[in-house]
């Protein structure tokens, strides 16, 4: 009798068990269909551009000081700080005292002159008078030339006067008295176009060329990328840290960049072929900056480490000597999978 009335009660935790057993594997059988179904896209190859960014500080593109060679009271200045001038603009005038005296004493050398050469080619004096006062004439000549340059500044091309340390009337000494440690009474400088200097690795000496593009940016317009090209390439490597100097030129028309303002500068050195995937695709390992990808083969997941490149937005380039062009890269459902992992295709 006792086995009687447990019977329906193991009976029924029979029925339970197996119902719940049931479910479960109902359960997950749905899991795992929902977990291992993924969708794939045939790995592929696309023309892109090689880049590198560097930090740089925009520099004029010529800055000179203006001075004469030699001391002397300065007569005018004709410019301020801000003035624009065009080349061969005057910009000062220095004492003429000293020009005037060549002045006379060229004229009169040079009426000497004219008629010792008019003797000579008749015969009537020495060679040695003539070379002498030939001598003389050029020599009075070259004097009065440097003064002309020196009693007059005139601009040696267009651009901004950025800096003056003198007033009419001051006796300009010829001492060093810029910033830069050079001896000016102004400054002169372009700044259309600018220019950037960076500092490039060895490793890229072969492949910059002079003329190739450049675009740059800058935290003052963010939204605006201005265009550049390579203008010279340093023909040395520095010893001590293997780089050379690449001067970019930068097209300022508008001249809303400026001399010191900072800027990163995008160089583009070649053209290559390369495997661009969706970013999604790429996966990173917990704890590691390792990332990887899985591809579909004969029905499994198989893991392959991978290297990033340029990102392209929502796709990024990915270097593995693993991967082969056509091969069948997961592109979604792959959060769940490891090496082996048996997989379904979905459309």
């Amino acid at each position: 009798m006792r086995i009687n009335k447990l019977f329906p009660v193991l009976a029924g935790a029979v029925i339970i068990i197996a119902s719940c057993n049931t479910e479960k594997k109902e359960t997950t059988s749905l899991s795992e269909e929902r977990e291992f179904s993924v969708r794939v896209s045939p790995l592929q190859t696309e023309v892109i551009s090689r880049s590198v960014e560097y930090n740089a500080n925009l520099e004029p593109f010529q800055e000179v000081y203006m001075a004469p060679a030699s001391p002397g009271r300065i007569n005018s200045i004709k410019v301020e700080i801000g003035s624009r001038v065009v080349q061969d603009q005057l910009l000062v005038e220095m004492d003429k005292t000293q020009l005037q005296q060549a002045l006379t004493q060229f004229q009169n050398v040079q009426s000497e002159f004219l008629r010792i050469d008019t003797l000579h080619k008749l015969g009537s004096i020495s060679e040695q008078q003539y070379d002498q006062v030939k001598t003389q004439y050029y020599v009075a000549k070259t004097n009065l030339e440097y003064l002309q340059d020196n009693t007059t500044l005139k601009a040696p091309f267009s651009g901004i006067i950025t800096g003056k340390y003198f007033e009419d009337g001051e006796l300009y000494s010829g001492a060093p008295n810029t910033q830069a440690g050079k001896a000016a009474i102004v400054t002169i400088t372009q700044i259309r176009p600018l220019k950037a200097m960076i500092d490039l690795p060895e490793s890229y000496f072969p492949v910059v060329k002079q003329g190739m593009s450049a675009a740059l940016s800058t935290d003052t317009y963010p939204d605006r990328v201005f265009s550049g090209q390579v203008y010279l390439v340093h023909p040395t490597i520095n010893a001590s840290s293997r780089t050379f100097q690449v001067e970019i030129r930068v097209d300022n028309p508008n001249e809303i960049l400026r001399p010191g303002m900072f800027a990163r500068v995008n160089l583009e050195l070649d053209q290559t072929e390369a495997i661009i995937v969706p970013v999604n695709a790429v996966m990173q390992q917990e704890g590691t900056n390792t990332r990887y990808v899985f591809i579909h083969e004969n029905g499994v997941a198989r893991k392959v480490d991978v290297k990033l490149g340029k990102r392209f937005d929502d796709r990024i380039e990915i270097v593995s000597d693993e991967l082969q062009i056509g091969a069948d890269l997961i592109t979604a459902g792959q959060s769940g999978l490891i090496d082996g992992t048996e997989i379904s295709i979905s459309d």
